[in-house]
């Protein structure tokens, strides 16, 4: 059995950071992840000023894709602005593989299945053995799922459905557009340019509440699609995207149980806003660093829920995308079932 002071379930950017701050920090540490890197991984893509200093990472010297926008477009209820807002956009199989190759611990590609507690030590499926235990899994992590679901429940109204896609596209319009609510969406939609010839769309729309009004993704999908083409941003796009579901902020209550750890969005804390979940994912991963190898506290609530600094946009967009869906939910569930 391979012993090893602490070990993280994961090697995504949470994952990584952490394993990286370990190192710096002398602690022992092992990563596990279910995949080979490089590996594909659809999103986005946004890097914000903050992350950039979290990671003391230099944009000079990031030898993959990086594109820096001063602002972005926002369409909301048919008006169309610009807004000020430095971002950066990176390509995540990229990205991911080369923030998991500089954290320097290593690396073992396992599928995680059981995990058990022996005195002082966290067992995984028999053959890895621990003091700390980081879950840094996503959505679906094992040590969530194993020591952390009772005890930090998630909120299913807060459950983001997305659907996108990222190729190589000889784009036009080289500025980044956000959609809101567009179609009734609960969610937004994006055109996210990257570097060197590659482009990124997609759609993201709170799960419980298209189906409480009998609509879905695929549809909304198929809207957007159309006014890509209509607006000649994307002429004659016929690929079929991704999907995948991930967890807007919540109160989150319980992030360490005794020397387990869940960190990323193993936890659930994309922004309330931009559903944007890079930046809070690394922050959490430091920070549980800290706790282990410094005896911090280990608690999220200094981590922002918004990723836009302007107060009146991002209540807004809070408003529409979570408050409201939210009510109206709650509302629908004290109304009695319509037999007819």
């Amino acid at each position: 059995m391979q012993t090893t002071d602490a070990l993280i379930i994961g090697g995504g950017p949470a994952g990584s950071s952490c394993a990286w701050r370990l190192r710096q920090q002398g602690v022992e540490t092992l990563l596990l992840d279910a995949q080979a890197f490089p590996r594909l991984k659809l999103c986005a893509g946004w890097v914000t000023p903050e992350v950039l200093a979290d990671l003391q990472l230099d944009p000079a010297h990031y030898p993959h894709r990086f594109n820096s926008f001063d602002q972005f477009v926002v369409h909301l209820f048919g008006l169309s602005f610009k807004l000020k807002s430095v971002q950066h956009s990176i390509r995540r199989v990229e990205f991911d593989a080369w923030l998991l190759q500089r954290c320097g611990v290593p690396v073992i590609q396992h599928n995680v299945r059981e995990i058990v507690r022996e005195g002082s030590y966290y067992i995984v499926d028999g053959a890895y053995r621990a003091r700390y235990l980081i879950g840094a899994g996503g959505t679906r992590c094992p040590v969530y799922r194993s020591l952390f679901r009772e005890k930090n429940p998630r909120a299913r109204e807060l459950q983001t459905v997305t659907l996108e896609h990222e190729f190589a596209y000889d784009y036009a319009d080289p500025r980044c557009h956000l959609w809101f609510f567009n179609h009734k969406l609960p969610g937004y939609a994006w055109y996210v340019p990257k570097a060197n010839g590659y482009l990124n769309i997609g759609i993201g729309g709170m799960a419980q509440a298209l189906k409480a009004r009998g609509d879905d993704i695929w549809h909304q999908w198929a809207l957007f699609i159309a006014d890509l083409d209509k607006k000649s941003l994307v002429r004659g796009f016929h690929e079929q995207p991704k999907g995948y579901s991930y967890y807007l902020r919540d109160q989150v209550d319980t992030v360490r149980v005794d020397n387990a750890f869940i960190v990323g969005d193993a936890i659930g804390l994309a922004t309330r806003d931009m559903a944007e979940g890079i930046g809070p994912a690394i922050r959490s991963g430091l920070m549980a660093a800290d706790a282990i190898s410094k005896g911090f506290e280990y608690s999220v609530r200094s981590i922002g829920r918004f990723s836009i600094e302007q107060g009146w946009i991002h209540r807004l967009l809070e408003y529409f995308m979570v408050t409201r869906p939210t009510r109206s939910l709650k509302h629908a569930a004290k109304e009695p079932l319509n037999e007819g």
